[in-house]
């Protein structure tokens, strides 16, 4: 039987929900009703039964495409390990819950979801991909609107901090596929998207999880995940967004500010961490 192309989703599901403002049902199930319900019970209770805090460290398709250092010092802070706000624990929850409603908009607008949660391997690594769509692996995300704009435009190649196209890559080598894709619901705005990258965006997952195997061993840090850039043109440096993410990025720029460390300065448009003052900003520094 021929499935529909992935590029098809997303104005499926806009399609069925224009038809609701017209006044015309939607063609949902007490059966598929209660699959989705089934599925978000699951998920919630996933969210509340983290893993025990003295867990080894293992290497999981969830985080193999994460920056390498970023691991390095992950596996050696097994007590930092799940350090998360009440805040983003709350995020995270209402991420599982929008992602298990997607899908359900996916079969709504008349497409196939399959495998599930289906455990798959790739050189000893395990992990759950979140489906298949029409038969092509997809990896289902909610996104704050920065994050969803480069599914969006195309451009998380160039800052993918959290590893999704590696993780992308380890479950389509599994189901022996190459034409993966993320369908991305923006958190803010309730827009979706279909990303579907180039393989040239994509690692090598094989030698993705070779190199960070090796990387692992290593005595010191491996190399930046991202450099510095400037913060307006006096001179000062600051991390990246990909790095104010990490929980590790003071422990990673110790030596920044001439061994100083980061410092950390509080604009209206949030928290910058400066490498590098020339200039005194002239807002709050946090302490």
């Amino acid at each position: 039987m021929n499935q529909k192309p992935l590029n098809t989703v997303v104005p499926d599901i806009y399609g069925l929900l224009e038809n609701l403002s017209k006044g015309e049902p939607l063609p949902i199930t007490e059966e598929a009703l209660d699959e989705t319900m089934a599925s978000m019970k699951e998920a919630i209770l996933h969210w509340a039964t983290p893993r025990p805090r003295d867990t080894d460290f293992t290497v999981r398709m969830s985080n193999v495409g994460k920056p390498s250092r970023q691991m390095w010092f992950e596996k050696r802070d097994p007590s930092g390990r799940g350090d998360v706000d009440g805040a983003t624990q709350i995020k995270f929850l209402y991420g599982h819950v929008l992602e298990e409603i997607v899908l359900m908009l996916v079969r709504m607008a008349g497409h196939n979801v399959t495998d599930e949660q289906k455990e798959v391997t790739v050189n000893d690594i395990v992990g759950h991909m979140d489906c298949k769509i029409n038969g092509q692996v997809v990896d289902v995300k909610s996104a704050s609107k920065f994050a969803f704009n480069k599914f969006r435009n195309g451009t998380l190649a160039s800052d993918d901090p959290f590893g999704y196209l590696g993780q992308l890559a380890g479950y389509e080598k599994a189901e022996g596929t190459d034409e993966g894709g993320f369908l991305v619901i923006n958190k803010e705005s309730g827009e979706l998207c279909m990303y579907v990258p180039d393989d040239l965006d994509k690692p090598n997952i094989d030698t993705k999880i070779n190199s960070l195997l090796d990387e692992l061993k290593l005595d010191t840090p491996p190399e930046m995940c991202y450099n510095p850039e400037p913060e307006g043109l006096k001179g000062n440096m600051k991390l990246p967004k990909g790095c104010t993410w990490c929980k590790y990025k003071h422990e990673c720029h110790k030596d920044a500010n001439d061994g100083e460390g980061l410092r950390t300065f509080k604009y209206s448009t949030g928290f910058k961490y400066l490498t590098k003052v020339v200039v005194e900003p002239k807002v709050d520094e946090i302490l």
